[in-house]
């Protein structure tokens, strides 16, 4: 159930975004809201530093779905990036990217980032979100038995840390465990209540 105040400020709440963990995360917020899936080109400049990178792409997320609706709605658009080292890891094209993808991070520590945007009349708020994942070592058997059964392949980094994978497979993270499964939900409400203001 959405809280009041939430509920007589926004008539309306949409979610720039067609990923099933955004929108499970969103309704474990108790906000009430409508999904608008983007289709839209991700890619971005080769000169921009790899942490600003899901910044970069969430506001032009943003910039294509304010152009559907009226300003009294607020609005939210999200991307989560996977950097492990100089590299950013994307969805996988196929299996054997992904067994790749995911060799490089086991036994090892990366970085996840998920930025927002949010918007509502005049106002517009951006910000992101460091998680520090550090994985066990898993052998070849247990990662393609991971592929095999799992959708790898529609996941940034090509896992999921509400997988099988992540239950088996993160030791530990230092930050939001919400940040890597897509949204850091504490500082998306924090920054909902400041907008409405």
């Amino acid at each position: 159930m959405q809280p009041s105040f939430i509920k007589n400020k926004f008539p309306k709440i949409i979610l720039g975004s067609g990923s099933p963990r955004r929108k499970e995360l969103l309704e474990k917020m108790g906000l009430d809201f409508k999904i608008h899936s983007l289709d839209i080109d991700e890619s971005y400049p080769g000169s921009i530093p790899l942490n600003k990178i899901a910044t970069y792409i969430s506001q032009i997320k943003m910039k294509h779905l304010s152009t559907f609706y009226e300003k009294s709605c607020l609005l939210i658009t999200a991307d989560t990036v996977v950097r492990y080292k100089n590299e950013v890891l994307g969805k996988p094209l196929d299996p054997n990217q992904s067994i790749e993808m995911l060799k490089k991070l086991v036994g090892k520590t990366h970085i996840v980032t998920t930025a927002c945007a949010l918007k509502y009349k005049e106002k517009e708020i951006v910000f992101s979100e460091d998680t520090k994942v550090y994985f066990k070592h898993l052998n070849n058997d247990l990662l393609s038995y991971y592929i095999q059964n799992y959708q790898a392949l529609d996941k940034a980094g090509s896992y999921g840390i509400q997988d099988w994978i992540g239950m088996i497979g993160v030791e530990k993270i230092i930050g939001s465990y919400t940040n890597v499964v897509g949204l850091p939900t504490a500082r998306l409400y924090e920054k909902i209540i400041k907008i409405a203001e």
